[in-house]
């Protein structure tokens, strides 16, 4: 059996540990999945590129920061809707 060693961050393995314990695999299970998966689809099983999710952009980062400081600080209101309502949202 062949053995790789890797370099990572720390956080990143303990946060990546974490998230696998969750799903009932060790860093070894998850990796073997990853690699096989990459060998059936002949490629990388996810999509790589530079483009970002765009909800992430700074804009929205700086509205969402704002606005849970209002929120915080007492200036923020708490909104209900029902389903029906959000669902008229939508369209």
């Amino acid at each position: 059996m062949a053995q790789i060693n890797i370099r990572i961050d720390d956080d990143l393995k303990n946060n990546a540990e974490t998230l696998f314990a969750d799903l009932g695999l060790n860093i070894t299970t998850a990796i073997n999945m990853f690699i096989r998966q990459a060998v059936r689809q002949r490629g990388i099983p996810f999509e790589v590129t530079k483009n970002a999710d765009p909800f992430w952009n700074d804009a929205n980062q700086a509205h969402l920061r704002k606005v849970i400081a209002e929120f915080e600080s007492g200036k923020g209101k708490f909104i209900e809707k029902t389903i029906e309502e959000l669902e008229a949202m939508e369209e």
